[in-house]
This record gives structure tokens, sequence and C-alpha cells, in this order.
């Protein structure tokens, strides 16, 4: 298994980006990883319900000190071929977006919107994504054909 550190790294080899979009860029990685093999791409995979969508709070903590800026880019990483070959499936997929975009997504996928529990969009919380919820949505996503 490997951390989210690696998957951003990962990603930020490729590109610079905001730390809200790499947030949901290795959301999207951990939500179609546990969806297609049934097991987490990284053990410190936990996601909150924050305002702007899912947040891994070890990933905030990482990179709170860019802000909105972007990060710059990394040196990358090693991975194995299968993970690699995966990564940059959901790079490929997801990239095209804007942080903006992704955030909207998200907002309007049942994982955040059940996690919220009702709680206003303007208002915090730390409530957890639950992992059941996004392997049966992105489950039905994928047999619709929606993500390609």
């Amino acid at each position: 298994m490997i951390t989210i550190f690696e998957v951003a790294d990962f990603f930020l080899s490729k590109v610079e980006m905001s730390q809200k979009k790499l947030q949901k860029m290795c959301y999207y990685a951990y939500a179609w990883y546990l969806t297609l093999y049934d097991e987490m791409l990284f053990d410190n995979g936990k996601f909150e319900a924050w305002i702007h969508g899912p947040v891994n709070i070890e990933l905030y903590h990482r990179y709170k000190k860019y802000g909105w800026r972007s990060i710059p880019k990394s040196g990358g990483v090693e991975l194995s071929e299968d993970i690699e070959e995966f990564l940059n499936a959901i790079f490929n997929t997801f990239n095209e977006y804007t942080a903006d975009q992704l955030e909207t997504m998200t907002h309007d996928e049942a994982p955040w919107i059940e996690a919220r529990n009702g709680i206003e969009a303007d208002k915090p919380s730390n409530n957890k994504l639950d992992d059941e919820v996004i392997k049966n949505f992105y489950s039905k996503l994928g047999e619709s054909g929606q993500l390609e």
C-alpha cells in the first residue's frame, strides 16, 4: 500500500496545481481504486466533507502553507507499474477540469452529500465520507459509463 503523499507527489510530478485541485485528484484516485479493486489505495485515505469538497486532513496540513497558490511540481515518486498506470488514468480523466469544476462535481455526488448530512453549504464539517457510500456511488457511475 502507498501513502496519499505518494499519490500527491505523482500528480505534482506532472503539473503544479492548487491544494484544492490536488485534494480532489487524490480523492478521485482513492474513490475509484476503492470501487474497482475493493481495497484502499492508501491507508491514510479518510476524507472529510469540507465546504469545498472532500479533504484529507493529513494532505491539507502538508500543503496548507500554499493557501490558494499553486503547489510547485515535484520530482516524482517510484510506484509499481500497476499503480502508475491507474494514477495516469485518473490524471488523464480529471486533470482537464479546474479546481472549481472538481469541487462542483464532488458537491453533486452522494458520498459528499451524505457526509454533509444536511449541514449548510457554507458551514464547516469534519464528517468523514463513508467507504461503502463511495463504492456504491462510483460502482453505479462505472456501470453507466459516466467515467468515460
